[in-house]
């Protein structure tokens, strides 16, 4: 589905200059536990620091991150850190869903 996502997330952006961040730019170092169950708390944790570029060299200075749902922002986080340690200076990012906290819930 991110697939999808990062296409259609093309045709919007096409003429804004921007770069559309697919899942062949980031890679994932290590192992990460699944997010299914974890705190708000454990999915920070558990996704700092994560990510790194692939491709430094097309990395533009302004990207937008184009995800499936956003949950607590972890995984957004992490890509736009590693984003920016890569010569990023701006990241955005489109998101289909946002999962909404409900009272008293730690997500």
């Amino acid at each position: 589905m991110i697939r999808e996502l990062a296409d259609c997330a093309g045709i919007i952006l096409r003429n804004t200059g921007l770069d559309v961040v697919t899942s062949d730019l980031l890679l994932l170092k290590g192992d990460h536990q699944d997010h299914v169950g974890l705190t708000r708390k454990q999915r920070w944790e558990n996704i700092s620091n994560a990510f790194t570029v692939a491709r430094i060299p097309s990395v533009r200075s302004e990207v937008v991150l184009v995800d499936d749902v956003f949950t607590t922002g972890a995984t957004l986080n992490a890509c736009a850190r590693a984003l920016k340690r890569a010569g990023a200076t701006r990241v955005d990012a489109l998101t289909l869903a946002r999962v909404v906290r409900e009272r008293g819930s730690d997500i």
